[in-house]
Order: C-alpha cells, then sequence, then structure tokens
C-alpha cells in the first residue's frame, strides 16, 4: 500500500488513496494528511470514507488541530501510552496534593502530622485497597496515646486525601465512612487572678519579648493563633481603631476593636522591616515558637492541660462573658465565629453573672 499514489485534494496537506472498499462494491476512499512537528515530517492516516464517514474537509480540521497542538499526533500518542501510569498510593495522593495547594498557611503542622502518623501506616495503600478495619483499628490505638481532638486531626488528614483523589477523579471515591473521634467542643479553659499574675510576670521576664507579645495580643483580642501568625503592620488601623482580620476561621473578613492595651503591645513592639508583625527567619511568616510558649508556661506555673495561645483565647473570652456587660451576640462578634454556636460555651458564665445580680433584690428590700 505505500507504494501506492495519494491524490492531492484541494485542501493543503489533505491526500485520498482509492481502494476496493470490503463493505461494499463502491470504492473506498482512505485520506491522509501532512504536516510538519519542528524539522519533521510527519504522514498519518485519519479516516475512511465508507467506514469512518471521513471526508476531505474534516481531515483538513484534523490537521489543522494536530498542526497547533489541539491534538496529539499519533506517535505522540502512542509515547504517551506507553507512559508508565502513577501508582496512586496515599502517600502519592498526599504529594499530589500538597503541590496543589495555593496557601500554605498553617500546612507544615498538617504535613509534620500526615508523615508522622498516617503515611507509616496508610501509605503504600491504594484507596480502593484501604480496609475501614486497619483505620477502625488505628483510631482506637491512637486514642490509647493521644487526644481525641488530635486523633480527630489526624483522620481528617487521611479524609482530606481521600476527598481530593475523588473529586480530582484520580482513582474511585474511597466507599467507606470514616468514623471520627467524638470531641467535647464545650471545653473552656479559665485562669485565676493568681495565675494571671504570675503569666504577667512571667510574659515581661521572658527572654524572648516577641512570644511574650504575641501572648499579650491574644489575651487581649481573643485573636487565633493562626490569625496572630498572619497579621501585618498594614492590617492595623490606628486611626479608626481596628485591627483587620483576613479570611479568620470562622468566615469572611473582619475588623475587630483594636482596644487600649491591644494598641499599646502593638506600639511599643519592635517593627522589623518584615510585612509581618511577628515574623518568623528572614521575616517571613512565622510557623513555630513552642519551646518559648512552653517556658513561659512552665514559669507561670499554669495547669498542664493549657493550650498557652488557645487557652488565653479562652480567658478572654470568659472575662468577657462572667463580666456581665457583655452579650453572647457581641461576643460572638469579637470571636470572630461564624454561628452563634461556639459561643455558646460560654453562655453558663453569663448566666451565674446574672443570677448574682438578682440575688441583689434581697439586699434592697431586706425586710420584706
Amino acid at each position: 500500500m505505500p507504494n501506492q499514489k495519494r491524490i492531492k485534494t484541494k485542501y493543503p496537506g489533505v491526500y485520498i488513496l482509492f481502494t476496493n472498499s470490503s463493505q461494499s462494491n463502491n470504492q473506498e476512499q482512505t485520506f491522509y494528511i501532512r504536516f510538519r512537528k519542528g524539522k519533521k515530517q510527519i504522514e498519518e492516516k485519519v479516516g475512511k470514507k465508507i467506514q469512518n464517514n471521513m471526508s476531505a474537509a474534516k481531515a483538513s480540521q484534523i490537521r489543522l488541530q494536530k498542526v497547533n497542538g489541539q491534538i496529539l499526533s499519533n506517535a505522540e500518542l502512542r509515547t504517551q501510552n506507553q507512559t508508565p501510569k502513577i501508582r496512586w498510593t496515599i502517600k502519592a495522593l498526599w504529594e499530589e496534593y500538597k503541590s496543589r495547594r495555593t496557601s500554605a498557611d498553617d500546612f507544615r503542622r498538617d504535613d509534620v502530622r500526615m508523615q508522622k502518623h498516617i503515611i507509616p501506616v496508610f501509605g503504600d495503600f491504594l484507596p480502593s485497597e484501604l480496609p475501614i478495619e486497619i483505620i477502625d483499628s488505628f483510631r482506637i490505638e491512637k486514642l490509647n496515646e493521644y487526644a481525641p481532638a488530635t486523633v480527630r486531626n489526624m483522620l481528617a488528614l487521611l479524609r482530606i486525601t481521600l476527598n481530593f483523589a475523588a473529586e480530582n477523579q484520580l482513582c474511585s471515591p474511597f466507599p467507606y465512612t470514616i468514623r471520627m473521634p467524638k470531641v467535647d467542643n464545650i471545653l473552656t479553659e479559665d485562669l485565676s487572678k493568681n495565675q494571671l499574675s504570675k503569666l504577667m510576670t512571667a510574659l515581661d521576664e521572658d527572654p524572648d519579648q516577641e512570644v511574650a507579645d504575641m501572648m499579650r495580643l491574644v489575651l487581649f483580642t481573643g485573636m487565633r493563633r493562626g490569625e496572630i501568625l498572619n497579621l501585618k503592620w498594614k492590617d492595623i488601623d490606628y486611626e479608626r481603631g481596628f485591627i483587620y482580620i483576613s479570611q479568620p476561621k470562622g468566615g469572611k473578613s473582619i475588623n475587630i476593636p483594636l482596644n487600649k492595651r491591644a494598641r499599646q503591645i502593638l506600639t511599643n513592639h519592635p517593627k522589623t522591616s518584615s510585612e509581618f508583625v511577628f515574623p518568623g527567619r528572614y521575616g517571613g511568616k512565622r510557623v513555630e515558637m513552642k519551646i518559648t510558649l512552653n517556658r513561659i508556661k512552665l514559669k507561670a506555673e499554669l495547669p498542664k492541660a493549657f493550650r498557652p495561645l488557645h487557652g488565653l483565647r479562652h480567658v478572654f473570652a470568659s472575662s468577657l462573658a462572667s463580666s456581665g456587660k457583655v452579650d453572647l451576640y457581641v461576643l460572638q462578634r469579637l470571636l470572630t465565629h461564624k454561628s452563634p454556636t461556639m459561643t455558646q460555651r460560654y453562655a453558663h458564665l453569663r448566666d451565674k453573672t446574672l443570677k448574682r445580680a438578682s440575688e441583689l433584690v434581697s439586699q434592697i428590700y431586706p425586710n420584706t
């Protein structure tokens, strides 16, 4: 067949070869296209008139798409099909998920947790081969060693990886529901006046005043760890008296009041060439301060279970709620909670204050 002559059509680079059709008595027409890819001249068969409903016009359109790279040449398709397919294990999926992330906010901690706990156990499994029994055993085993919230965070990373794989059609959806540990979200942390006094002394005496100011700011604003780490000098509006919180955990970006104590902390805080208020190494975003936090916590003799930053956020909220001067809606806005559900954990503190206020009536009317 290659010695048979192709007949040129009116379309550039499109040729016809006439042969006898095996499906009818009519003469079959086979269409070929010729084009260049770089310095290489390529000729390809694109179809037959009777068998594939091909025409010179269709062949010309296919040729144009191959010239423009919209369609791969037959040689390129063969090469692509010979490329080994990726084995989408949990480990490979996690690496792909990491590569597609557009934001690195607080991601280093997730990656450390994934590499330490999830990858060693599940890393070599394909999602389709991952037995739910192994996940259940993992949950039970880890609950003997870690708090339910910590184990929940571990399993959440596994679930994120599986969901990412299904959403991007890298593999079939995971057929099971991962059972998550129940977490007591009603837990609140508070400090006595004596504990607060010891904490303030420890903050004043600590050599790392960068972290000390972070803790002070949490105590007087209730900001989250991530919000403190993301805080930039441009987010502080001294004139209007607000701190701009960009995309808080609770939802849309919001302004919180820059109160007197917070203003004092930020005014006295050293300003570097970095855009971040509390910069990390080389002026970039800070990601870790665990050693200093634990040192201050130990010096202040705080409870072992007290979380230095998140606990101070609770202290801020508890102090306002128990004052009796702040309603739960205002507290919700100050804490940037998306819904009032999370704020309700402080309702009992406000109720106690209202009850104490109500008891004053017996002092006002002692003889009735």
